[in-house]
C-alpha cells in the first residue's frame, strides 16, 4: 500500500517548497539510515505526497512527477575534528550573507526565523580551520515523545551548512541536489551541538560538500555528503 507524507509550511525552504535536507529525511525514513535521496523537483508544502516502493528504491510523488528518490547507500567519509563549542560560537558568517540571503525564510538557515520556529544553523569560517562551524541546540520542537530529536531534522540540520562552506568562498545561489545521510547517534532536546560544513569539491555548476553534527564533547552524531548545483 501506497503511503503519504506532508512537507508542513514550518519546513520550507525557499518560500513555497521544503528544506531539501528536510525533505530528505522525510523520504530517507521510510528505508532507514544510511541512505542517499535524490531531489529532482522542489517539494511542495502542505498537501499530500505519495511514496511509493520500486524495487529498493522509495520514490516521493507529486501527482504523476517524481519530486526525490531514496536508496540504501554508503557514507563512509572522514569528517574532520570538530572545534570546541567557543570555537563554534565565535564563528560568524560574513555579513553579506545575511544581507543577501537568497532563502531568508528557510528552516534551517533563515535569519527571518524565530528561535523556536527555524533551527538558526548560521555555520561561519573556524579560524585555522577549512571548515564553517555553529553552534547548535534542538528544542523539544523537533523531538519525538521521548525527547530524541526527529531523524528529517538531523537530516535538514545536515543540509544547509554545506552551502555556507560553499559560500565562504564565493556567495552564489545554490539548491541540493542530493544528500546522502549517515545517523551514528541521536541527540535529544536541549544537547548542545556543533554543525561543521567543508567544501570537497566542485565540477561545473555542481559543488560537492560534507557536513557533521558532533556533541560538545566531540562526539560524532552525524554525518552527510551534499552535491549541490548552482542556478545559473
Amino acid at each position: 500500500m501506497n503511503k503519504h507524507i506532508i512537507i508542513d509550511r514550518r519546513f520550507c525552504g525557499p518560500p513555497t517548497s521544503g528544506n531539501g535536507g528536510y525533505t530528505c529525511g522525510m523520504l530517507a525514513n521510510f528505508i532507514g539510515y544510511p541512505a542517499e535521496v535524490k531531489l529532482l523537483i522542489p517539494s511542495p508544502l502542505d498537501i499530500p505526497l505519495m511514496v511509493k516502493q520500486e524495487d529498493h528504491q522509495f520514490i516521493l510523488l507529486h501527482r504523476e512527477a517524481v519530486v526525490a528518490r531514496a536508496a540504501a547507500a554508503s557514507v563512509d567519509m572522514e569528517v574532520p575534528d570538530p572545534p570546541t563549542m567557543d570555537q563554534a560560537r565565535g564563528a560568524v558568517p560574513e555579513q553579506e550573507i545575511f544581507d543577501r540571503h537568497a532563502f531568508p525564510g528557510c528552516f534551517v538557515c533563515g535569519p527571518q526565523r524565530d528561535a523556536g520556529d527555524g533551527l538558526r544553523i548560521f555555520a561561519g569560517p573556524v579560524a585555522g580551520r577549512s571548515y564553517v562551524a555553529a553552534p547548535w541546540i534542538p528544542d523539544s520542537s523537533v523531538t519525538d515523545s521521548q525527547g530524541i530529536v526527529r531523524d528529517e531534522i538531523i537530516c535538514a540540520a545536515l543540509d544547509c551548512p554545506g552551502a555556507w562552506a560553499v559560500f565562504a568562498e564565493k556567495l552564489r545561489v545554490i539548491v541540493l541536489g542530493t544528500l546522502a545521510v549517515d545517523i551514528v547517534q541521536r541527540m535529544r532536546a536541549g544537547d548542545p551541538c556543533i554543525v561543521v560544513g567543508w567544501k570537497m569539491g566542485q565540477e561545473g555548476r555542481k559543488l560537492y560538500a560534507g557536513t557533521a553534527i558532533f556533541s560538545a564533547t566531540g562526539e560524532l552524531y552525524a554525518r552527510a555528503r551534499a552535491t549541490w548545483i548552482e542556478l545559473k
